[in-house]
Protein backbone atom coordinates (compact mmCIF):
# COMPACT_ATOMS: atom_id res chain seq x y z
CA UNK A 1 0.00 0.00 0.00
CA UNK A 2 1.34 3.60 -1.04
CA UNK A 3 -0.08 6.20 1.26
CA UNK A 4 -0.08 9.68 1.48
CA UNK A 5 -2.90 12.62 3.58
CA UNK A 6 -5.67 12.27 0.79
CA UNK A 7 -4.27 9.01 -0.96
CA UNK A 8 -4.64 5.25 -0.83
CA UNK A 9 -3.37 2.85 -2.98
CA UNK A 10 -3.87 -0.89 -3.41
CA UNK A 11 -3.35 -3.73 -5.06
CA UNK A 12 -5.85 -6.05 -5.49
CA UNK A 13 -4.96 -9.60 -6.12
CA UNK A 14 -8.51 -11.10 -6.55
CA UNK A 15 -12.40 -10.60 -6.40
CA UNK A 16 -12.34 -11.50 -2.56
CA UNK A 17 -9.83 -8.25 -2.41
CA UNK A 18 -12.25 -6.38 -3.74
CA UNK A 19 -14.80 -7.80 -1.75
CA UNK A 20 -13.21 -6.83 1.29
CA UNK A 21 -12.03 -3.18 0.39
CA UNK A 22 -16.24 -2.95 -0.32
CA UNK A 23 -16.56 -3.94 3.26
CA UNK A 24 -13.77 -1.65 4.69
CA UNK A 25 -15.74 1.34 2.76
CA UNK A 26 -18.75 0.67 3.80
CA UNK A 27 -17.53 0.78 7.91
CA UNK A 28 -16.90 4.66 6.81
CA UNK A 29 -19.60 5.56 4.92
CA UNK A 30 -21.07 8.90 6.09
CA UNK A 31 -24.55 10.67 4.82
CA UNK A 32 -23.45 13.52 2.58
CA UNK A 33 -20.86 11.35 0.61
CA UNK A 34 -20.28 11.77 -2.64
CA UNK A 35 -18.16 8.95 -4.33
CA UNK A 36 -17.01 8.86 -7.81
CA UNK A 37 -15.97 5.75 -9.74
CA UNK A 38 -13.52 6.05 -12.56
CA UNK A 39 -12.25 3.08 -14.68
CA UNK A 40 -11.98 1.11 -17.84
CA UNK A 41 -15.25 -1.27 -18.66
CA UNK A 42 -14.70 -4.78 -16.54
CA UNK A 43 -12.41 -2.69 -14.11
CA UNK A 44 -14.79 -3.67 -11.33
CA UNK A 45 -16.28 -0.55 -10.41
CA UNK A 46 -19.73 -2.08 -9.92
CA UNK A 47 -18.22 -5.22 -8.15
CA UNK A 48 -16.81 -2.69 -5.43
CA UNK A 49 -20.35 -0.83 -4.72
CA UNK A 50 -22.12 -4.03 -4.86
CA UNK A 51 -19.83 -5.23 -2.21
CA UNK A 52 -20.10 -2.18 -0.18
CA UNK A 53 -23.66 -2.30 -0.46
CA UNK A 54 -24.19 -5.49 1.23
CA UNK A 55 -21.71 -5.07 4.09
CA UNK A 56 -23.18 -1.74 4.58
CA UNK A 57 -26.69 -4.29 5.24
CA UNK A 58 -28.18 -4.63 1.46
CA UNK A 59 -29.17 -8.28 1.67
CA UNK A 60 -30.87 -8.02 -2.08
CA UNK A 61 -29.69 -8.27 -5.45
CA UNK A 62 -27.49 -5.33 -6.50
CA UNK A 63 -27.57 -4.81 -10.07
CA UNK A 64 -25.68 -2.31 -12.53
CA UNK A 65 -27.81 0.63 -13.24
CA UNK A 66 -26.39 0.98 -16.87
CA UNK A 67 -29.70 0.79 -18.57
CA UNK A 68 -31.59 2.43 -15.69
CA UNK A 69 -29.13 5.30 -14.60
CA UNK A 70 -29.68 5.32 -11.18
CA UNK A 71 -30.72 2.58 -8.46
CA UNK A 72 -31.57 3.91 -4.91
CA UNK A 73 -30.58 1.56 -1.72
CA UNK A 74 -31.64 2.11 1.97
CA UNK A 75 -29.14 1.22 4.01
CA UNK A 76 -28.23 1.45 7.91
CA UNK A 77 -25.83 3.53 9.25
CA UNK A 78 -25.42 3.10 12.98
CA UNK A 79 -28.87 3.56 13.89
CA UNK A 80 -29.73 5.90 10.94
CA UNK A 81 -31.34 4.62 7.86
CA UNK A 82 -29.83 6.14 5.08
CA UNK A 83 -30.84 6.28 1.22
CA UNK A 84 -27.41 5.17 -0.54
CA UNK A 85 -27.69 6.08 -4.54
CA UNK A 86 -26.09 3.65 -7.33
CA UNK A 87 -25.54 6.06 -10.21
CA UNK A 88 -23.87 4.71 -13.92
CA UNK A 89 -23.56 7.24 -16.55
CA UNK A 90 -22.14 4.91 -19.39
CA UNK A 91 -24.89 5.54 -21.45
CA UNK A 92 -25.66 9.13 -21.07
CA UNK A 93 -25.35 11.18 -24.45
CA UNK A 94 -24.42 14.56 -22.58
CA UNK A 95 -24.33 15.66 -18.91
CA UNK A 96 -27.57 17.50 -19.48
CA UNK A 97 -30.19 14.41 -19.09
CA UNK A 98 -28.77 14.21 -15.54
CA UNK A 99 -30.11 17.56 -14.95
CA UNK A 100 -33.28 16.48 -16.68
CA UNK A 101 -33.33 13.83 -14.75
CA UNK A 102 -33.46 14.95 -11.70
CA UNK A 103 -30.24 13.22 -10.32
CA UNK A 104 -28.24 16.36 -9.23
CA UNK A 105 -31.29 16.51 -6.62
CA UNK A 106 -30.39 13.66 -4.90
CA UNK A 107 -26.83 14.75 -3.53
CA UNK A 108 -27.14 16.22 -0.40
CA UNK A 109 -26.72 15.49 3.51
CA UNK A 110 -28.97 12.95 4.01
CA UNK A 111 -27.91 10.40 1.13
CA UNK A 112 -24.69 8.85 -0.13
CA UNK A 113 -23.73 8.96 -4.14
CA UNK A 114 -22.06 6.46 -5.74
CA UNK A 115 -21.23 7.15 -9.37
CA UNK A 116 -19.85 5.23 -11.91
CA UNK A 117 -18.25 6.95 -15.21
CA UNK A 118 -18.88 10.55 -13.44
CA UNK A 119 -16.67 12.10 -16.58
CA UNK A 120 -19.84 11.95 -18.63
CA UNK A 121 -21.81 14.08 -16.28
CA UNK A 122 -18.62 16.47 -15.23
CA UNK A 123 -19.69 19.51 -16.43
CA UNK A 124 -23.08 19.35 -13.61
CA UNK A 125 -21.95 16.66 -11.05
CA UNK A 126 -21.29 18.19 -7.96
CA UNK A 127 -17.53 17.57 -6.75
CA UNK A 128 -16.98 15.15 -5.18
CA UNK A 129 -15.61 13.47 -1.59
CA UNK A 130 -13.50 10.64 -2.41
CA UNK A 131 -13.13 9.27 -6.46
CA UNK A 132 -11.86 5.90 -6.88
CA UNK A 133 -10.02 4.79 -9.73
CA UNK A 134 -9.42 1.06 -10.73
CA UNK A 135 -7.68 -0.27 -13.20
CA UNK A 136 -6.97 -3.94 -14.66
CA UNK A 137 -3.51 -5.24 -13.72
CA UNK A 138 -2.97 -9.06 -14.21
CA UNK A 139 -5.09 -10.73 -12.67
CA UNK A 140 -5.94 -8.26 -10.54
CA UNK A 141 -6.43 -4.66 -9.91
CA UNK A 142 -4.81 -1.54 -8.72
CA UNK A 143 -7.04 0.69 -7.01
CA UNK A 144 -6.59 4.75 -5.86
CA UNK A 145 -8.73 6.10 -3.24
CA UNK A 146 -8.39 10.09 -3.69
CA UNK A 147 -9.84 12.14 -0.95
CA UNK A 148 -10.92 15.50 -2.06
CA UNK A 149 -12.93 17.08 0.45
CA UNK A 150 -12.51 17.38 4.59
CA UNK A 151 -15.31 14.53 4.52
CA UNK A 152 -13.41 12.78 2.09
CA UNK A 153 -10.16 12.77 4.29
CA UNK A 154 -12.44 11.51 7.30
CA UNK A 155 -13.30 8.56 5.60
CA UNK A 156 -9.88 7.96 4.19
CA UNK A 157 -8.29 8.36 7.97
CA UNK A 158 -11.10 5.95 9.47
CA UNK A 159 -10.31 3.05 6.44
CA UNK A 160 -8.68 0.23 7.95
CA UNK A 161 -7.88 -1.91 5.10
CA UNK A 162 -5.09 -4.18 4.35
CA UNK A 163 -5.08 -6.81 1.25
CA UNK A 164 -4.12 -9.81 1.00
CA UNK A 165 -0.50 -9.28 -0.05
Amino acid sequence: MTQTPATHTYKLHDEAGTDALGAALARVLQPGLAIYLHGDLGAGKTALTRALLHAAGHAGHVKSPTYTLAEPYTIALGDRMVTLIHFDLYRMLSPDEFLEAGFREHFGPNTICIVEWPEKGEAVLPRPDMEITLSVQGHGRKVELRALSDKGLECLARLKFAPNL
